[in-house]
């Protein structure tokens, strides 16, 4: 019988024979988590639409689908289609606070029975009708904190009014976000991470931070690849040039 020691040393020396595809090393930390946050926010005032384009490129070559409005005015818009195309008839949206959007005043007289994710901190009993409300959506409508270029990532913290479950459970997600979300790269996100965490008045005590590339994949031993096994099918990223 192999041993724990014999199986993980078989792992390295299997792992040795191969060279790496880069080099890796870890990224210095800031000493000012603010002041690092800010260079980054004035590099992007300049550089967004290079980011816009690559997020773009990067978010389709993952199966996403990329819209672009105008307004925030147009985003009720978009989702109807959304909704119309794929026949659903729940929709579920981070709280009006959160999102910056009520699509219950746009969409609750189109036939959608829209539902918001509760503000403030609701009961246990609150909670638990919010999951069972979510896990009937069809389509889940969320914010994104940051739109990671390089990879075509959507970064979402969980929070307040911000539960994870509207972008985990419907079968179809729709991230709204804007010029001010976008970063180029890895390094960025983790300087404005940083930067959230040092400040008392924006960091979430025990927030879940998800990384989304792309519609859920699951392949089992075949590896025959599914979608929606253990997230949404479809991802949509619909941009707002001007919030």
């Amino acid at each position: 019988m192999t041993t724990r020691a014999e199986f993980l040393g078989s792992i390295r020396q299997e792992m040795a024979k191969t060279r790496g595809l880069f080099d890796a090393s870890p990224v210095p930390r800031s000493a000012d988590a603010r002041q690092a946050e800010e260079v980054v926010r004035r590099q992007m005032l300049e550089r967004w639409p290079q980011a816009l384009e690559r997020f773009r490129e990067e978010y389709e070559g993952v199966a996403g689908v990329f819209h672009r409005v105008s307004s925030i005015g147009e985003v009720p818009g978009v989702i109807r289609r959304i909704a119309h195309e794929r026949r659903a008839k729940n929709v579920l949206s981070w709280h009006p606070g959160a999102l910056g959007l009520d699509l219950r005043e746009s969409l609750g007289c189109e036939g959608l029975a829209v539902s918001v994710a509760p503000d403030g901190h609701p009961d246990a009993a609150a909670r638990a009708t919010h999951r069972d409300v979510a896990a009937r959506a069809e389509i889940g409508v969320t914010g994104v904190d940051w739109a990671l270029a390089e990879t075509g990532t959507l970064v979402l913290v969980s929070g307040t009014g911000r539960p994870r479950s509207t972008s985990l459970l419907p079968a179809t997600h729709v991230a709204v976000f804007g010029r001010d979300s976008l970063v180029e790269s890895l390094e960025q996100t983790g300087v404005m991470l940083e930067a959230l965490h040092v400040d008392p008045a924006r960091s979430m005590s025990g927030a879940v931070i998800n990384f989304i590339t792309g519609p859920s994949r699951t392949a089992d031993i075949e590896l025959t690849l599914t979608r929606g096994v253990h997230g949404p099918k479809e991802v949509h990223a619909i941009f707002v040039e001007s919030r």
